[in-house]
């Protein structure tokens, strides 16, 4: 008797123990082969759209949350470490301000899990958005859409904000956010393919995986600088250098994304990113990366 209970303690072990390797450590997935990006088409469009480049890029870090290491990036450790939420300013020698990405409010952020929220940088994106003559987001996730449904002068910025056809028709990936009734009744979304010039040095590349409305920001300054902007296909650095991304049950359960697709654009961006080192690429919430870049003078600073 006392054997066989040991065969099922045995059993059930072995049983968790492959479930925790396939849920919270595995980092495998596809070859990359499915997702290309071709960086000299998407040089040619910011090089051949009409105006003057940007000069300058600015950051605003807006909240903060905590969350375990291995959740952002498959098989490393349990502490927790800091989940910064970005917005970024793209500005003109002479034309209004691109806005990416816009945070979230702090009601919003109080329903979150160990909130920090910097009340002066929301209050910074808020005007800034107001002048801005785009107002992009990289996906439809909270942590990236809620300053504008949230928004004031939401009537007021609405013609400048640019949310594509994808990220319209999923209010699902909101989770739970939503625009005040009738906003966008006569709003009419951004289509394109697989590229789009923004302006002159400022390209979308459409990345569909985290959610069905993610998509790349590539900006091109006038002192030659490359930035590309990744949205949460890459919460952290290391997933680009690893093509490892989030744990499945973060990917599965808490995110509902998809996954193989998310690794393929991993492998592509890693591909890009040994090819190309000098291309800085801007990961969605890399509290460590990004301070590395600031010593870098990647960033001119908080919100004009």
């Amino acid at each position: 008797m006392l054997r066989w209970f040991g065969y099922i303690v045995l059993t059930l072990a072995v049983i968790g123990a492959a479930a925790y390797y396939w849920l919270i450590v595995d980092g495998s997935g596809p070859s990359g082969a499915a997702y290309a990006i071709d960086m000299n088409e998407v040089r040619t469009l910011a090089n051949t759209a009409q105006g003057d480049k940007p000069s300058e890029i600015r950051m605003e870090r807006i909240a903060a949350f905590k969350m375990p290491f291995t959740a952002m990036v498959a098989g490393e450790s349990w502490k927790e470490v800091d989940v910064p939420v970005y917005s970024f300013q793209v500005n003109f020698p002479s034309a209004a301000a691109i806005v990416i990405d816009a945070g979230i409010d702090g009601v919003q952020a109080e329903a979150e899990k160990n909130p920090t929220f910097d009340a002066a940088a929301y209050a910074r994106m808020q005007t800034a958005m107001i002048t801005a003559g785009n107002i992009v987001i990289t996906h439809e996730h909270p942590d990236h859409i809620g300053g504008i449904t949230a928004a004031p002068s939401l009537t007021q910025i609405l013609p400048q904000v640019r949310l594509t056809k994808e990220q319209v028709d999923h209010p699902e990936k909101m989770f739970g956010l939503k625009f005040p009734d009738g906003a966008l009744k006569d709003y009419t979304p951004l289509t394109y393919e697989k590229y789009h010039a923004l302006s002159a040095g400022v390209v979308l590349i459409k990345a569909p995986g985290h959610t069905p409305g993610s998509q790349m920001v590539f900006v091109q300054l006038t002192d030659g600088r490359e930035y590309l902007f990744l949205g949460d296909i890459a919460w952290r650095f290391e997933s680009v250098e690893r093509v490892r991304t989030r744990a499945r049950f973060v990917s599965w359960w808490f995110l509902g994304e998809d996954r193989d697709a998310v690794m393929n654009e991993l492998a592509e961006l890693k591909r890009i990113h040994d090819a190309e080192p000098n291309l800085i690429m801007v990961p969605g919430h890399d509290i460590d990366h990004m301070a590395k870049l600031a010593a870098k003078n990647a960033f001119a600073g908080t919100f004009k």
